[in-house]
């Protein structure tokens, strides 16, 4: 809901608009990916509500694949979005059947993964179960010979690169915001940040910088890659279609700075309209927008 502005209890406040859409970090990321032409399984749950059949139709017709997505009694994952009028936002989440998902790492040489290149492992921090085993699974992933990824997410839990820090070794690339970047290191600035989690052994990390874009930090150094000028209406899935577009960008051949820059692109379809995924356009569509929309600073 949009805009909101001070909390007050035992009272009405008028909003211009409410909206019902999908979401997910690991949904959100799986459409981005499809949209961009490039195959995407989901390893996820949902409940047998309306919710969980909504959201599975919506990714269908994105042209996700959903054979390892499990329908279990329960609630679907919801989140309510309140969304100020600057585009800032807060989450009131409740994990549904997520709460109790990936009792147990993947088991990648069942089939899980046949036909595969890379394992993205959205927001572990927001599954209880999964970061139990967080490395165990990065680690059994990069076995079976597929590039690994994560973005962190927020962590409510506050135990930040504690759980994190011993998947970093098996990871490939890393996606944190700023403000996850300085909570995971303790470190004064996003680059600080960015090398220290190299240095525990991320081979490459990308920090999402909103309207300043991003900055890749790989072996060929720092790159910052600008935003494109548009105005913000609400960023909830804007780094998660960031990161979705990353990916497909790199499956089709492209380098990390040409991945960043449709990545970015991505981003800022996405918070020009109300929902995680509601902006999204196809690849060619992407390209096309790229080409006249002008970049901040440009």
């Amino acid at each position: 809901m949009r805009p909101v502005g001070a909390l007050r209890w035992n009272a009405s406040e008028w909003v211009e608009a409410i909206e019902t859409s999908i979401g997910g970090n690991g949904a959100n990321t799986c459409a981005a990916i499809a949209m961009f032409g490039v195959r995407a399984r989901l390893l996820s749950a949902v409940g047998d509500d309306e919710f969980g059949e909504r959201s599975l139709a919506r990714l269908r017709a994105a042209g996700v694949d959903l054979t390892h997505v499990h329908t279990v009694s329960g609630s679907t994952s919801a989140t309510v979005v309140l969304i100020r009028a600057d585009g800032d936002r807060m989450f009131l989440h409740h994990p549904g059947v997520m709460a109790e998902a990936f009792e147990e790492p993947f088991d990648f040489a069942s089939g899980l993964a046949d036909g595969c290149t890379r394992f993205h492992l959205a927001n572990a921090f927001a599954l209880p179960r999964l970061r139990r085993h967080w490395a165990e699974t990065v680690r059994k992933a990069r076995e079976a010979g597929l590039a690994v990824s994560m973005d962190t997410g927020w962590d409510s839990s506050g135990r930040w690169l504690e759980d994190l820090g011993p998947a970093l070794p098996y990871t490939d690339l890393l996606f944190v915001n700023e403000e996850e970047a300085l909570r995971l290191s303790g470190c004064a600035s996003f680059d600080a940040a960015a090398a220290l989690l190299r240095e525990l052994g991320a081979a490459a990390v990308v920090v999402k910088r909103g309207p300043s874009g991003c900055a890749v930090f790989d072996r060929s150094g720092q790159l910052n890659v600008p935003a494109f000028d548009v105005p913000g209406i609400d960023s909830t899935g804007a780094g998660d279609c960031f990161a979705g577009a990353f990916l497909a960008s790199l499956c089709r051949g492209l380098s990390h700075a040409e991945a960043a820059h449709m990545a970015n692109a991505a981003g800022a379809l996405t918070v020009q309209s109300i929902g995680a995924m509601t902006g999204l356009l196809s690849w060619n569509e992407t390209v096309e927008w790229m080409k006249r929309t002008p970049r901040r600073g440009s």
